[in-house]
């Protein structure tokens, strides 16, 4: 959609669904935001965390970032954006849910079999990919014969488990997993018939969620 697009879209927004939701848009002002969940998801434009899950305003806190990574925790005083929107959301927020949702055909772990350029241009991108490698790895140990779209669904999955994985090395987030606070989801979005799957720490598989 071009930018007249979404400028007309904006105007039908004013005009239909903000109007619909106003007492609850000026609720939402007048108490602040109280969100139970963190939505961490793929920045892909077709992977629309309200969209998917039916929330509202004030529902979710969402972190979309490239391939929905989830960069350890770094005790420094540097700049760190994910980072920043996770410390907040538990600590400040108070959620009591945190998703990480990854999703099929996913640019970025496809991204891991292959050779960025390089170069300026990619230089964060070529950095921040590394935070897959370990679920590239692991789908190699476990299917180092399949074919190349199963390799990538399969590589898609395990990335999830991989960014659970990271969220544990928060300080805040591991306080309220340990004590029963804070709840970790890890969600896999099928873009192609629009299914979400939950990983199921017993069974060690992603189920429907349906």
């Amino acid at each position: 959609m071009n930018i007249e697009g979404l400028i007309k879209r904006h105007r039908e927004f004013r005009e239909v669904e903000f109007k619909k939701h106003k007492d609850l848009f000026l609720e939402l002002v007048k108490k602040g935001q109280r969100p139970k969940t963190l939505f961490i998801g793929c920045s892909d434009s077709r992977v629309i965390p309200t969209l998917i899950t039916g929330a509202g305003p004030g529902d979710l806190f969402v972190l979309r970032v490239v391939g929905n990574f989830v960069p350890p925790f770094e005790p420094d005083d540097d700049y760190h954006a994910a980072a920043s929107a996770i410390e907040y959301a538990v600590t400040v927020l108070n959620v009591e849910n945190i998703i990480v949702c990854g999703h099929s055909h996913c640019g970025a772990c496809e991204s891991l079999y292959k050779k960025l350029p390089e170069g300026e241009e990619l230089i964060h991108t070529r950095k921040w990919l590394e935070l897959g490698k370990p679920a590239k790895d692991a789908a190699l140990r476990e299917c180092p014969e399949s074919g190349k779209e199963e390799l990538l669904r399969l590589t898609e999955r395990y990335s999830v488990l991989v960014q659970l994985e990271n969220l544990l090395t928060y300080p805040a987030v591991k306080r309220g997993v340990d004590e029963n606070r804070i709840y970790l989801h890890g969600w896999y979005y099928r873009i192609e018939d629009g299914e979400i799957e939950y990983y199921d720490s017993t069974k060690k598989a992603f189920l429907p969620l349906t």
